[in-house]
């Protein structure tokens, strides 16, 4: 792949966006190498978390190609716009967590990716913003929807109608952000995240990220039985007996994800 660096270390792949020459910007084609990845990581029985981060020292993703899009029709930016979405939802609906390093500038787009993941992990020297307004469009990759549901329906409106960076504090006071970290060990903890959630039993842990995502925008009584359903199922599987065994047992569990 040309825009994208993809490493495994045990159970934790990790995909870099690389055009660090344009700041990781969005264009087509690493939109779709990346769709492609993704799909190809979700067949991978072996992967049990993955890391999204950019590569060089400023930008995880400094949002679209302007370019690219500057001269773009309607019916080529929906195409766009959908693109993004594929996305996105192709993150959310992964078996595995995905947990976003982000080591510079996530703006625009590159902040929509971010929002994707189930965790996102920022760098001292993070920033993040909406700046679409500014360019007389508005977010296409989910950010007015994402944004919202992250940090709340005021915080959201403010960021995409202003356009305005916020620094990686201010994101995770917001909520927008886990955990702010030093520049230098942004990669070393998030790997030390992914590691311990890899270390766990796939079918709970994929079983909790789709119950949670399924749950969001339901009524709370048909949430929670999503969850017991969810609960239930997991009932009978070798890591279910694993995990309960060893628990009684007073020994460290292995789970196989079966």
């Amino acid at each position: 792949m040309s825009t994208l660096l993809i490493e495994r270390q045990d159970h934790v792949v990790t995909i870099t966006l690389n055009r660090p020459d344009k700041l990781n910007s969005l264009n087509v084609d690493l939109l779709r190498e990346l769709l492609g990845a993704l799909d190809a990581l979700d067949g991978d029985d072996d992967a049990r978390a993955a890391i999204l981060t950019g590569a060089g020292d400023k930008a995880f993703a400094a949002g679209a190609d302007i370019a690219a899009m500057s001269e773009m029709t309607a019916a080529q930016a929906k195409r766009f716009a959908e693109l993004g979405h594929r996305i996105g939802s192709a993150i959310e609906q992964a078996r595995i967590p995905f947990i976003a390093a982000v080591n510079g500038f996530a703006l625009g787009g590159g902040c929509e990716l971010a929002l994707s993941c189930d965790f996102v992990y920022a760098s001292d020297k993070a920033r993040f913003g909406q700046p679409e307004i500014n360019l007389g469009v508005i977010p296409g990759f989910g950010g007015t929807q994402r944004l919202a549901r992250r940090v709340g329906i005021g915080r959201a409106r403010e960021l995409c109608m202003t356009g305005e960076a916020i620094g990686a504090e201010e994101a995770l006071r917001i909520g927008l952000v886990n955990a702010v970290v030093p520049h230098g060990e942004l990669l070393s903890k998030t790997r030390e995240l992914a590691s311990k959630i890899a270390s766990k039993p796939p079918l709970a842990i994929a079983a909790a990220k789709r119950a949670i995502l399924r749950g969001e925008d339901v009524p709370l009584s048909v949430a929670n039985e999503i969850e017991a359903t969810a609960f239930a199922s997991l009932f009978g599987t070798h890591d279910q007996r694993e995990g309960m065994s060893a628990f009684l047992e007073k020994r460290r569990a292995t789970f196989d994800g079966k």
